[in-house]
């Protein structure tokens, strides 16, 4: 029986998958990209993982309701805040966005037992030139991205206070650092950006047989996504930030950061070498011993495995 809730799709029918991973990689691009299948949903950021959390917190011990709700209550007003929010979308298949899922794959794995995350990751020195362009983009607006007039002086400080544990940058690199050695580990695929660019059309044949979904034929050179108006209810003073090139190709161009400060960032790629972890990795390798501060065009080469056996 069709659940009315669920038009045109049933409860038990309906499967979630995540995307998460580190900011300026590609989750806008690959969200864009997965929509394009009529059978998916897939957006920016979702206010569930803040609700998630906000949930959990409201019933842990300390709480004068921790000792009223039982585990088994708690998973289901869980999942009850996906199922609830998206009521109203007809796909079969949802995709959640949100760069938190990483450091709450415990919690979600039992609620969604076969469901598996795509995380998007990038050379964490590109990802700094990503968000200095679009800080110098936007010279007349203090971006609230800072907390002090100190932190927005200069790209040294800028990046610094990025890279934080509890930052932009940093916060999402410990999370997924910490998932790729968790007990769900198999449950993720770490997609590496200049690939996905590269060589679209193998990725996502990986990322499907990954998830388990019937394969789709999606059309790389016209990816329609734009959200202007998502962007300035950030509050954030940064325009673009989910807005993606029409055509998936590489876009070669040198690195506006000074060349200390790219090599310093350039050496967080972990998932390159990931002893013992059960992490599935689509990854560009870069060659040996070099930093490259132009980005790649056309060199990449592809693994698809977990680490160990």
């Amino acid at each position: 029986m069709t659940d009315p809730t669920l038009p045109g799709a049933s409860r038990q029918n309906r499967r979630f998958h995540f995307i998460s991973g580190l900011p300026r990689s590609g989750s806008t691009l690959t969200a864009g990209l997965l929509k394009q299948n009529p059978n998916f949903h897939a957006g920016m950021s979702s206010p569930i993982a803040s609700l998630f959390d906000a949930m959990i917190s409201q019933v842990s011990a300390g709480t004068e309701l921790s000792s009223t709700v039982t585990q088994e209550q708690r998973r289901r007003l869980l999942r009850g805040l996906f199922e609830s929010y998206y009521a109203d979308y007809p796909e079969e298949v949802i995709f959640d966005t949100n760069r938190a899922w990483t450091a709450n794959l415990s919690a979600l794995m039992q609620i969604f037992p076969e469901a598996k995350v795509i995380c998007l990751v990038r050379d964490v020195s590109w990802i700094m030139d990503s968000m200095e362009r679009q800080f110098r983009n936007n010279p007349f607006e203090h971006t609230r991205l800072f907390n002090s007039p100190s932190e927005r002086s200069t790209v040294y400080t800028r990046t610094e206070a990025m890279a934080g544990a509890d930052r932009l940058v940093g916060y999402p690199w410990h999370a997924l650092r910490e998932a790729c050695y968790s007990d769900f580990a198999e449950r993720i695929v770490i997609v590496e950006y200049d690939l996905l660019v590269d060589r679209p059309v193998e990725v996502f044949k990986l990322i499907y047989d990954f998830l388990g979904e019937e394969p789709y034929t999606h059309d790389f050179g016209n990816v329609d996504y734009d959200a202007p108006e998502f962007d300035a209810g950030l509050g954030l003073g940064l325009d673009g930030l989910h807005r993606v090139h029409k055509e998936v190709k590489p876009q070669p161009r040198k690195t506006i950061l000074p060349p200390d400060l790219f090599e310093r960032y350039a050496t967080m790629a972990f998932w390159h070498d990931l002893p013992e972890s059960r992490a599935f990795r689509i990854v560009a390798q870069p060659p040996e011993g070099e930093q490259q501060q132009t980005m790649p065009e056309g060199a990449a080469s592809m693994q698809e495995k977990p680490a160990v056996p």
